[in-house]
């Protein structure tokens, strides 16, 4: 008979796949390595367990002891299956700009999730680096697992990732392209590549918003180069130890929109599907594409599944709040798509002020039509209402008709975006849309705004 003895068995060999209509403009072959057929779905099924394994050895994991680690949600599904079949615990610290899916899959296979938020210093209490260590030092017989930093993360890639690829290519890769997030990853890959061919380069995918591309091209680690952003798993805010950059011939950056775009693609032209950082690797392959001769081989990695996705990238309606649907945007009710299911929220004149400013900060706006029964009648601005707030701190216990300013203009649907632009100015925030029915919407220059491609 031929079964493995545990799941943590049918880790690794994971298929390469040639892609063909989503590089169609490049001569080079170009292989997938895709490694969502790994039990935990991604590439990190492999540093997990040797993390694992690892640190039962030299006694950092002991029985019956808890692991913990700050993970985008990877890694802690591979340390999740591993401490399933060993007989460990495990706490997962993750940021809340992850995957529902993702929470609810840690979750589903035992992990207690701790979420923080993801705008911080990577020293800030509240990061995910930080209460990781903390959690780590007040929890007994724990074991931090810092993915980061720890080396048995290279090293898993360098004994496994790495001779897959040479031995599925006979030796006939010339280009590795992969994104780079802990760095484990590819430098384990090219260390082993390198190795067998000096020649083999090796190039890292980045995100914008991360640091690596510019550290590896200049040395200096710019921290004006750090913000928030969308993908998930690659990018980094600080410079993890397992990232080696001398094995690293180069970086290229990828924006969210086209990652996200390009997931899309990999599921619709190939029939791949992956994750948003997979989208970040196939369109950084595109930007490199001058590099490739046509008798090259180039191997490009695929993280983890579309799976972990579902509520993100393969869902219309994230994808149209962020402008990453490529929709044609020329008439007024286009610039409402995304929030065109919900009521517009609306204040009466004879309501107080402080109704209005309790349902801007509910619902995080700041322009709000004033209506009585007639109709539209005025509005409120929150700056208008800032700066009569300045003249007046009592002006929260008076009536909305007091404060309020000149109606919205309005316009009607089929409305051209130029001649709705030429109504919103300093003096009018916003423009109302007549929807039909009695069912109208606003329009504000942040909706313009995001029409812009």
């Amino acid at each position: 008979m031929n079964y493995a003895n545990n799941i943590l068995e049918t880790i690794g060999n994971t298929p390469m796949v040639r892609l063909n209509k989503v590089t169609e403009d490049i001569q080079a072959t170009v292989l997938a390595k895709v490694e969502y057929f790994n039990p935990g779905h991604s590439c990190k099924d492999r540093m997990a367990l040797k993390m694992v394994e690892d640190a039962e050895a030299d006694g950092r994991l002991k029985p019956g002891g808890t692991i913990i680690e700050g993970t985008s949600g990877n890694t802690g599904m591979g340390l999740a299956l591993a401490a399933v079949v060993k007989g460990y615990k495990l706490i997962c610290v993750i940021t809340d700009k992850q995957s529902k899916e993702k929470m609810d899959i840690l979750r589903a296979v035992g992990a207690k999730v701790v979420v923080c938020p993801t705008d911080v210093e990577p020293t800030d209490p509240r990061s995910y680096y930080s209460v990781s260590k903390r959690l780590a030092e007040e929890t007994p017989n724990a074991w931090y697992v810092n993915q980061y930093d720890n080396p048995s993360n290279a090293q898993a890639n360098y004994e496994q990732t790495g001779p897959e690829i040479w031995e599925q290519t006979n030796g006939k890769i010339t280009h590795f392209v992969v994104g780079v997030g802990t760095g484990g990853t590819i430098s384990g890959v090219a260390k082993y590549l390198k190795e067998k061919n000096p020649d083999v380069k090796i190039w890292g995918v980045d995100t914008y918003g991360s640091v690596f591309k510019k550290y590896h091209e200049t040395g200096i680690f710019d921290e004006n180069e750090v913000y928030s952003y969308v993908t998930e798993g690659i990018g980094e805010d600080i410079l993890p130890k397992n990232v080696n950059f001398s094995l690293i011939d180069g970086f290229t950056k990828v924006t969210d929109k086209d990652a996200a775009v390009y997931t899309r693609k990999l599921a619709l032209q190939e029939g791949i599907f992956v994750g948003m950082s997979s989208g970040s690797a196939l369109k950084g392959l595109l930007q490199l594409k001058e590099h490739f001769k046509p008798d090259d081989v180039v191997v490009v990695l695929f993280h983890d599944s579309g799976s972990r996705y579902i509520g993100k990238i393969f869902n219309d309606d994230w994808m149209r709040e962020r402008g990453y649907l490529d929709e044609e945007i020329t008439k007024a009710v286009d610039l409402i798509q995304s929030h065109i299911d919900k009521p517009m929220v609306t204040v009466r004149t004879e309501e107080l002020v402080a109704h209005a400013i309790e349902r801007m900060q509910k619902f995080k706006i700041s322009q709000i039509p004033v209506i009585d029964v007639n109709g539209f009648v005025g509005s409120v601005d929150e700056s208008d209402l800032f700066q009569a707030y300045i003249k007046d701190s009592n002006i929260a216990e008076k009536p909305i008709k007091e404060v309020m300013g000149a109606a919205y203009p309005i316009v009607n649907k089929e409305a051209l975006i130029e001649d709705v632009s030429k109504l919103i100015t300093k003096d009018n925030q916003a423009v109302l849309v007549d929807l039909g029915n009695n069912k109208y919407h606003i329009i504000t220059k942040y909706d313009i705004i995001g029409s812009i491609k």
